[in-house]
């Protein structure tokens, strides 16, 4: 266990460094040390770490702006946050970021020992699986597309004669309808497919550090710039970039793409010399990109360099032919995952589901079907394991919901309701849940582990 884990550490205290080094080798693990949030940025493109253990306090780049850098990136990177005095706040607004955890100091070793040997078994689980996948070959030959309507089939017809081009690429449509699933699908069934795909979302990155991140900086470009850093441009070379969110960009920005998109060249930020790049550019939006033209918050000659082709992914609710078969494939998935015996979804529940509006589109499908999974007793998810606004709630005073219970109910069925009632509550954070139930998070894990049974 934890042989090829990788576990980056992001402490500043430097006379630590050894300690945490020699106590995580102990168990087995491969470390590696940075002291700062800059360093770890750099360690985490170039290391691809499994585990991220961030001190909250740190120069330059602290905890929670590192966690910022990472959603940003799009990297899915488990990570525990390590707080001392005082920090409690900052603490939950990094489980909010998405930590998955966080310890105080000083650290309760055997605690962390016990949850880094569970993160372990995670990483080792996800990586034989995306190992499998990538064996069958099957993500490149379907692009993990599941549909049957018109306007998916549309998409699909126009991701198949967009993917031998090496033209720029917009696609538009609202948040959850799969911009970058179709954007990595296109890289995936291109030439390009042996080369690298980054994406990176514009809007999530600090303006001050969006220039840096998409062009590179030299070393002493600005204050805190003590090593070379390559941007999205250079990591992407013969390959394919998507620019998540472009319309966030601002006009500065906006000019450094439209030149470097000219020129094929980029000038890294405190640099003087040319780098030749070569490579495929995607723009996603949930904006209409020409609109926001006309409104003089994007320019006109970027948006054409862009617009080559063009992909709208239709939202959930004009493809409900589509919805019977993600409901399938989500129960399907989930159901394995949680080690149930459920068939699918009755009548009543399939109706609720196709009346439904979708503004989440499907990733919101994807969270209700997770939810119900585990609400379900019998072999059909039925209305009544649909999340609140299927259903008539009763709302508190101050519009919290609060819980509802049935007389006859046994104790058991009772604590069930409310542990999964409050980890909705909770937004799925099981950390935060288990705070507010007063369990300890093994506690937490085992009763969900019982429900699923």
């Amino acid at each position: 266990m934890g042989l090829d884990t990788r576990i980056l550490v992001a402490e500043d205290d430097v006379a630590a460094h050894e300690g945490w080094r020699a106590m995580l080798n102990s168990w087995g693990y491969d470390v590696a040390i940075a002291e700062d949030g800059e360093v770890a940025l750099d360690l985490i493109r170039r290391l691809n770490p499994h585990i991220l253990l961030a001190d909250i306090k740190m120069p330059r780049i602290d905890g929670l702006s590192l966690l910022h850098n990472i959603n940003a990136l799009g990297l899915s990177l488990a990570t525990i946050m390590i707080s001392g005095k005082g920090d409690f706040a900052d603490a939950v607004q990094a489980m909010k970021l998405g930590a998955l955890d966080y310890l105080r100091k000083p650290i309760d070793w055997s605690h962390l020992q016990e949850m880094l040997a569970h993160l372990s078994r995670q990483a080792a689980a996800w990586e034989e699986a995306y190992e499998a996948r990538r064996r069958g070959g099957s993500f490149r030959e379907t692009g993990s597309f599941i549909a049957r309507s018109q306007p998916m089939r549309r998409v699909m017809d126009s991701i198949r004669h967009i993917s031998d081009s090496t033209a720029s690429v917009v696609i538009s449509g609202e948040s959850g309808t799969g911009k970058e699933l179709a954007a990595r699908t296109i890289h995936d069934l291109s030439p390009r497919h042996a080369g690298p795909y980054i994406g990176i979302n514009c809007a999530a990155i600090p303006e001050n550090l969006l220039e840096s991140e998409l062009f590179g900086h030299e070393r002493g470009a600005f204050t805190g710039a003590e090593r070379r850093h390559e941007g999205c441009f250079e990591q992407a070379n013969g390959g394919t970039l998507l620019l998540d969110e472009i319309s966030e960009t601002r006009p500065e920005i906006q000019a450094k793409l439209l030149r470097v998109i000219e020129e094929r060249a980029l000038r890294r930020v405190g640099g003087s010399g040319e780098i030749p790049i070569d490579v495929r550019i995607i723009a996603a939006s949930n904006r209409d990109l020409a609109q926001t033209v006309r409104d003089g918050k994007f320019r006109e000659d970027l948006f054409y360099r862009l617009n080559v082709l063009s992909i709208w992914m239709p939202p959930l609710r004009d493809r409900t032919d589509d919805i019977p078969l993600l409901v399938n494939a989500f129960v399907q998935y989930f159901t394995e995952d949680c080690g149930k015996r459920i068939t699918g979804v009755d009548d009543a529940c399939l109706a609720a589901l196709l009346a439904h509006p979708w503004p989440g589109n499907i990733r919101q499908l994807r969270n209700v079907i997770e939810r119900a999974v585990i609400y379900a007793k019998g072999p059909f998810i039925s209305v009544a394991d649909l999340p609140p606004d299927f259903q008539n709630v009763s709302i508190a005073n101050g519009g919290a919901p609060h819980l509802q219970i049935r007389l006859g109910s046994s104790a058991e069925e009772v604590e069930r309701e409310l542990v999964l009632r409050t980890l909705e509550y909770a937004g799925g954070n099981k950390t935060l849940a288990a705070k507010i139930l007063k369990f300890s998070p093994k506690t937490l894990y085992n009763k969900l582990a019982r429900y699923c049974k």
